[in-house]
This record gives structure tokens, sequence and C-alpha cells, in this order.
């Protein structure tokens, strides 16, 4: 098989892996307080130094949670509420979130009573940061560090700039963007940070909240009051171990993983354009992960090319694996103002550290004859 959706989730880590299965030999909750439970303890703070270290944070700023989804809504929603006045409800967004900060948004409009706003972006997928005006009424801003569909980087820095003038926290989910390009969370002037660990080499079902340690964030879970009572629940100890060796190994090797995948993925850009001359690739050209590759081909459902490519061993995607099977356009590729059949027609192929050149041979000697196949089932249902 040939696997092109690194951006959904990536292969564990060796290191990571040895690391998790060493960890859950041992017994202990983190929470205890006998010898296994300070050994399980143990193993939870050095991870959580080790993963603050890399990613410019202190220790205390590291919530684990179950992963992006977890960290979003809690960023999201919890910020919001801690924030939450008769005068200040409301919430902004740009309109190119992933859905675990989109639907988020949505529900608290929709339950909550908040006043929901989305920030434009540009053709390429950019929010252009003089067109963001925060008012008193904002409680939060969230906006992607990196785009999961097209791969735009976003001017982060510059947005929390101006959302700290304004006195507004200002949340980045930056999952698809540790480990492909620098992150770090003090120095981008985030409130909160979300990272998870099974898109850089780690395990699914850990990650993190990195939130400043006097930004005021009401839990979604209660319990034991973990986490500093911001996330209550049991500790994976194995995966947050796991989680942190995969996260401090991904920074830094960052650098020569970006030179690496960026040149394939050049590659792969190249003789897709050469294959089908009339594919349209979406995202910001000049500054996008360098694992990423997003293209619309003309004529094509792209739930159907992904499964003639799928039959012929190629695994893609046509954007996030979180709405895959959902029979609707990308939201991303109708907000950067692509038609309904260009959002209808795109296809993901995204690049990881095991990807090889023969990924890429394996993708063009099947994509030619899968578009033409795609392109005759659309005119076949088209109605004349």
């Amino acid at each position: 098989m040939a696997y092109l959706d690194h951006a959904a989730t990536t292969p564990m880590l060796p290191e990571a892996l040895d690391a998790y299965v060493a960890a859950a030999r041992q017994v202990g909750n983190a929470s205890s307080l006998h010898a296994a439970g300070r050994g399980a303890r143990r193993l939870v703070e050095e991870s959580r130094e080790r993963i603050a270290a890399v990613l410019g944070a202190r220790p205390s700023e590291v919530i684990f949670t179950s992963g992006g989804t977890e960290s979003d809504n809690l960023a999201t929603k919890g910020l919001f509420w801690a924030r939450r006045t008769a005068s200040r409800n409301r919430v902004i967004a740009s309109a190119v979130e992933h859905h675990a900060v989109m639907d988020a948004v949505h529900w608290l409009g929709e339950h909550e009573g908040a006043e929901v706003g989305w920030l434009p972006v540009d053709a390429t997928g950019r929010v252009d940061p003089s067109s963001v005006e925060l008012g008193d009424d904002v409680a939060v801003i969230s906006v992607q560090w990196a785009n999961n569909e097209v791969g735009t980087i976003q001017p982060i820095a510059e947005l929390a700039a101006i959302a700290a003038a304004a006195g507004v926290p200002f949340h980045t989910d930056a999952v698809q963007a540790v480990g492909q390009i620098p992150v770090d969370f003090g120095a981008s002037g985030a409130a909160a940070l979300t990272v998870t660990g099974h898109k850089l080499g780690g395990p699914v079902g850990v990650g993190a909240l990195l939130l400043g340690r006097d930004v005021d964030c009401t839990p979604l879970l209660h319990g034991g009051g973990q986490e500093r009572d911001v996330r209550s629940g049991t500790l994976d100890t194995p995966g947050v171990v796991a989680f942190a060796v995969a996260v401090e190994a991904a920074v830094k090797t960052q650098e020569e993983y970006a030179a690496r995948i960026g040149a394939l993925r050049d590659e792969l850009v190249t003789r897709v354009r050469d294959a089908v001359p009339d594919a349209v690739e979406n995202g910001d050209l000049a500054s996008r992960l360098p694992g990423h590759a997003h293209f619309s081909f003309p004529g094509c459902e792209g739930d159907a090319l992904l499964l003639l490519l799928d039959a012929k061993g190629i695994a893609c995607s046509t954007g996030s694996a979180c709405s895959a099977g959902v029979a609707q356009p990308s939201h991303v590729l109708l907000a950067m103002g692509a038609d309904d059949d260009r959002a209808r027609s795109s296809l993901r192929f995204t690049l990881g550290h095991t990807s090889t050149r023969a990924d890429v041979d394996a993708l063009l000697a099947a994509l030619p004859g899968a578009v033409e196949r795609a392109r005759r089932a659309t005119a076949w249902k088209t109605p004349r």
C-alpha cells in the first residue's frame, strides 16, 4: 500500500512504540500515593517537562487530554465559559477551522447563546490580520496554526498580538503544525494551543492543551481534579510517555524532516501536474506545510476518485478524516471561494516520516487511469 494520508494519522515512531510498551509493563495510577502510583506520576511529570521544553512552554502549562478534539473543545468552550458575561458573549474563529473547533463554536451558538463570528480567508486559505477587529464583546478567538486540508500556514504571531492587544485569549489548533514547522508556544503569544500524538508519530488517544498559567478555563469534565483541575480523569501513563517521546523526536528532527518531505512533496506536485494537466492545486503554495499537496480534479467526484485509487492500493483523503464519508463539499475550499464542483472534486495527498519515492511512483501509476474512470462516471450521472 502507498500510504498518502499522514495528515489523518501517521505510524508510530519506533522509539515512541518502545516507550509505550516499556511504560505499559509498569502498574500504577499517577494519582495514587503509594510507590507504584508515585512511579507512574514520575513518568507523567518527566513527560510533561519534555513536551514543555521542546514546545516553548512551562511544564505547568501542559494539560494532558485524550487528543486534538478534546483539546479544541476544552479551549473553545472552556475559555468562552470562563470569560462570558452579559456584554461579552462573542466567539470568533476562522472559516477554515477543523470541525473540532468549528462544531464546538456552532454548539456554543446553538446551545449557549453565543454570538458567533467567522473570519474570512483569501483564495489561499489565509486569514488577513488587517481584517481582524476585536471588541469588548469577544470572549475568545481561535485560528488554526496550519490548515488540515490544504496545509496553508496562518500568521499566528500577528493574530495573537491583535488578540492580546484587545485582551482576548487566542487559541490555536497546532495539530498539523507541530513537527512539520517550528512551533513555540511562548513566543507565539497564544493563550492556548492544541497538539495531539497520532499526527506526529505518537499513539492515538493522547494529546495536550498548552494553556497559559494565568489563563482561566472552565473544565468540560469534572472528577478527580487532575491537570490543574482543568481536565479530570485518570491519565494514560503509557500513552503520555509515548506522546512525549514522539513530540520530542518530531520537534528535534523537524528541519531535516521538512527538507526531505518538502522535496518529495514538490516532486509529487510536479508529476501530478504533468499527468493531469487541468488539475488545480489548492492552498498557499508559498506558505504551506511541507507534507501537504491538495488538488481539485475537474469533472471528478472526490469520493469516487478516492475509492478508485484505494482499489489500486493508494490511501489518500478528500479532506479531514473526521468528516470522511460525509457527502458534502469541503467547507475549507468553499471558504476559499471555490465553487461547489471544485470543492467536491478535491483530494488531499499528505506525506509523513515513512513516505518514500515509491509511494509517489505508485500514485502516479494509478492516478491518470483513476481520473479518466471517475470522469466517465461523473459524465454518465450528469443529466443531459
